[in-house]
This record gives C-alpha cells, sequence and structure tokens, in this order.
C-alpha cells in the first residue's frame, strides 16, 4: 500500500526553481515534499549552465594563450587536452552537486522522494504504487528538454545536443551545428578554440532575440576566430556513415551538403509536460508549455508552474529562480505577486559576451514609446585598452525624459556590467543616478556612466547653458 503524504507544498522537479522553493519553505517550517526522478540539480547543474561555462572557460584558457604575443608573453606549443578539459568539466559538476544533493535537502528538512510524479487528481500526486501526497499547494518544477527540429534522417544516428556533449572525451574534427541561438553559438567558439572547424547553420538570423547591432558584433568575432557561421539556411536532411555526418541544406541558392564528424542540434528548448497527468488535475498546457497566469498559478488554482515548464516565461536559471520567490510570496503569505519579465536579464556567454536587460530599442518602439539611445565604446575605455579588450559598447534606451528603459552591452565582462542596470530597471531610476556616481578607475563599469553624461551633454553645451556661465563670471 502506499505511503500517503501530506506535505504544505508538494514540488515536482528537481532543479534550480524546484530547489529554490523546497529551500525556503523548510526555511519557513513548512512541511515540503521534493520529486525528482533524474538527477539532482536539474539540467543547470548536469548538462546545461554548469558544464557550459566550465567548458567556455577551458576555451577561454586556450585562446588567450594562443593570443597572448600583444602583451610580451610567447606561449610555446599550446596543446588541448580534451580528456583533460572533460575531467575538468565534470569536476565543477562534482564540487556543486553537494549543494543541489538530495542528502543536503533532507538535511534541510526537505522529504526527498526519488521518483516519477503524476497528477492523480485535482489534489493528488503518485510516484508509482510507492507514495501518494495530498498537499494544499503544489508547484511544478520539470524543466525543460532540447527540442529537436523535424529534419528527416536526424534520428538515425548519434547526434549530439546539450545534454550530451559535455559527455565528449574525444575533440571532434569537424563539429556542424545547427542552431545559433546563444548554445549553439558559445559551444561553437568554445570548440573552435579547441582546434575543431566549426560550421553554424541557422534557418533564421542568428541571435535573432538580441538586439541586432549588438549581435552582429558577436557574430564578426565568431568569424574572425573561424567560426563559420550560414544564416538563412534550412537543414532538411541527415545521413551518418561510421565516422561522420552529412547535413543537406536549403537556402536561397538552392541545396548544399556539408560533411562534418559530429553533429550538434542546439535549436531551443521544449517545456517538459510529457507523463505528468496534467489532465487530471484540470491543468491546462499546450507546445510552449503549462498555461499560467501572472502569479504562476494554472488552470487550477492549487498548483504552481516556474521556470522553463511554464508557457510564455524566459527559459534561465535565474528566471526560475526568480518565479520560485514569487511562489513562496504567493503561497505562504498570500502576498499578490506578478511575473515581470522586463527586469530579467539574459547573457551569451561568447567573448565578446553579449547582455540584455530590460527592453530592446525594438521591442520600445513596439510599444510607443519615444526614446533616446545613448552609446558609448569600449575603445574609449582605458581599462579595455590595459585588457586589449576593445570591441564592443554599451547601449542605453531611456524615456525622452531620461527613465531607463533597457540596455544592451557586448564586450567583455558585460554580463557583470549588466547587473547594475538591472537593478535600476527594477528601482525605475533615471539616468541621473549613473551621472553622479563615483567609479573606481580605471573599470569597464565606467562605460555606462560615459554613456549616461552623453544623455546630459547637449544640454549642458547649449548657448543657453553658456550664457549663464559668462553672467556668473562677471561676479568673480
Amino acid at each position: 500500500m502506499a505511503e500517503t503524504l501530506t506535505p504544505d507544498i508538494c514540488v515536482i522537479g528537481g532543479g534550480s526553481g524546484g530547489l529554490s522553493v523546497a529551500a525556503a519553505a523548510a526555511a519557513f517550517g513548512v512541511p515540503v515534499v521534493l520529486i525528482e526522478k533524474h538527477k539532482m540539480g536539474g539540467d543547470c547543474l548536469n548538462t546545461g549552465c554548469v558544464p557550459s561555462k566550465a567548458l567556455l572557460a577551458a576555451a577561454k584558457r586556450a585562446a588567450h594563450m594562443q593570443n597572448s604575443g600583444a602583451f610580451g608573453v610567447t606561449a610555446q606549443g599550446v596543446t588541448v587536452d580534451f580528456a583533460k578539459v572533460h575531467k575538468h568539466v565534470h569536476g565543477v559538476i562534482a564540487a556543486i552537486a553537494p549543494v543541489d544533493s538530495g542528502e543536503r535537502f533532507t538535511g534541510l528538512g526537505v522529504r526527498v522522494i526519488q521518483g516519477h510524479a503524476s497528477f492523480k487528481d485535482s489534489r493528488t500526486v503518485i510516484v508509482g504504487d510507492l507514495y501518494e501526497i495530498r498537499a494544499r499547494r503544489f508547484v511544478i518544477a520539470t524543466g525543460s528538454t532540447p527540442a529537436l527540429p523535424p529534419i528527416s534522417g536526424l534520428d538515425q544516428g548519434p547526434y549530439l545536443t546539450n545534454e550530451t556533449i559535455f559527455d565528449l572525451t574525444a575533440l571532434p574534427k569537424h563539429l556542424i551545428v545547427i542552431g545559433a541561438g546563444p548554445i549553439g553559438l558559445e559551444m561553437a567558439q568554445a570548440f573552435r578554440r579547441f582546434g575543431s572547424e566549426v560550421t553554424v547553420l541557422e534557418a533564421a538570423a542568428p541571435l535573432a532575440k538580441d538586439d541586432p547591432e549588438c549581435a552582429a558584433i558577436v557574430l564578426d568575432a565568431l568569424e574572425r576566430e573561424g567560426v563559420v557561421i550560414r544564416g538563412g539556411v534550412k537543414a532538411v536532411r541527415v545521413a551518418y556513415a561510421s565516422r561522420s555526418v552529412k547535413v543537406t541544406i536549403e537556402g536561397t541558392s538552392g541545396e548544399d551538403t556539408l560533411e562534418g564528424t559530429h553533429l550538434l542540434v542546439a535549436t531551443g528548448r521544449k517545456a517538459t509536460t510529457g507523463g505528468l497527468g496534467l489532465e487530471a488535475a484540470g491543468i491546462t498546457y499546450d507546445r510552449s508549455g503549462i498555461i499560467v497566469n501572472k502569479q504562476l498559478k494554472t488552470t487550477n488554482k492549487r498548483v504552481y508552474a516556474i521556470g522553463d515548464a511554464a508557457a510564455g516565461q524566459l527559459q534561465f536559471t535565474h528566471a526560475a529562480n526568480n518565479h520560485a520567490g514569487l511562489v513562496i510570496r504567493n503561497a505562504l503569505f498570500r502576498l499578490p505577486v506578478r511575473v515581470n519579465n522586463d527586469i530579467i536579464p539574459w547573457v551569451t556567454y561568447t567573448e565578446p559576451e553579449l547582455a540584455q536587460t530590460g527592453l530592446s530599442e525594438s521591442q520600445a518602439r513596439q510599444r510607443g514609446i519615444k526614446i533616446r539611445i545613448l552609446r558609448w565604446p569600449y575603445h574609449d575605455n582605458d581599462r579595455a585598452q590595459t585588457e586589449r579588450e576593445t570591441h564592443g559598447h554599451i547601449k542605453v534606451i531611456t524615456t525622452t525624459k531620461g527613465k531607463i528603459l533597457g540596455v544592451t552591452i557586448v564586450g567583455a565582462q558585460a554580463g557583470e556590467l549588466i547587473t547594475a542596470w538591472t537593478l535600476a530597471i527594477a528601482q525605475g531610476l533615471n539616468i541621473r543616478a549613473f551621472t553622479g556616481i563615483v567609479l573606481p578607475y580605471p573599470t569597464l563599469s565606467e562605460i555606462g556612466k560615459r554613456a549616461a553624461i552623453d544623455y546630459f551633454t547637449p544640454s549642458l553645451t547649449s548657448p543657453w547653458v553658456r550664457s549663464i556661465i559668462a553672467w556668473l563670471r562677471i561676479f568673480g
């Protein structure tokens, strides 16, 4: 007979969002059950953010050693031992894993269950024939899986996704990447820096969700490193041989066939909703995920869906963590909450990095807002010159009265620099806030201040201001 549990909250999914809900609920003394059918830590720890950034860090070291001559430092015979790169990547995962482990969460007071969860009815979840959980509130945090395009022959061989590429122990000779979004381009640059030939195929525009002006700087950097990027082409057929893979593409000039040794499919993510018994719980969903309102509640008001599992939400770890906080405030304290994707930043971790927060130029114009655009280049920053990181700029979108609406940064450490602007947008600050701040010199952060000062330059140098200064000079 199944064991019956009656917690206040039952969380389905042990990824970033689910773990955040469980930890917070337990910290407040609330009985909570967490169900995970695979690895604790979810995609982010095991096949996403953590391994990808560990791989990128290794690739960055390789590139910097190869390009150190400009600093007067010559590194002779730089080689890449990809088996050791693999060991580094999985060593990082192992170092972080205890923080997300079942043992740790059990110690926090969470009842952790390993198994497949599905709804029996609107108020009950079962885990096989072992457990029956009747909770006051449920949180679905099942994340997402790679979305595979309908390409003839793709499923007939060993293609890679973000779930399998970090298992490679030998360097691909020629990696073909389908998809020029963040995952595809990050992996493309990394493997090119390790020594692979890399060809990227994209049916639409590469980095289509980002500001095209800033995305172009990233694409140019990758192409200068030897990554071949072919936009406007659609992969229509895949054929595998013992040691190769052929991809047939269609474009404006007709068909063409490319041959490589490995194929990475990086065409986005889809919400994990299968096998959850959502119909039995009265929960509506579609191909984009579980339908939620602005409070992240599903059509069953006892059930929330967060992170990648929720339709219409940004698919980032930090977005899922933000959702977790909203759920805790609403479920435990009955406080009104509302998802605001305008304050969720994102970063593409290529080199240069590409970071976005708030509204882009096109989004602001689509909303009919009268805007001003401020820019400042990296090459006019002293720290950027010392580091030889002079490619890129900041682009700030404000109202005509100076309220900060959005910021895009492309360049070195863009992901770190975007944080202050995210806070500014969340707090509704005016660009004036950045003109008076004292920043350490020399730092890249000064790029943002210079852009802010540029907002006031026309008025400060106007004839009217000059007249005021001339008049004041009369008094000594």
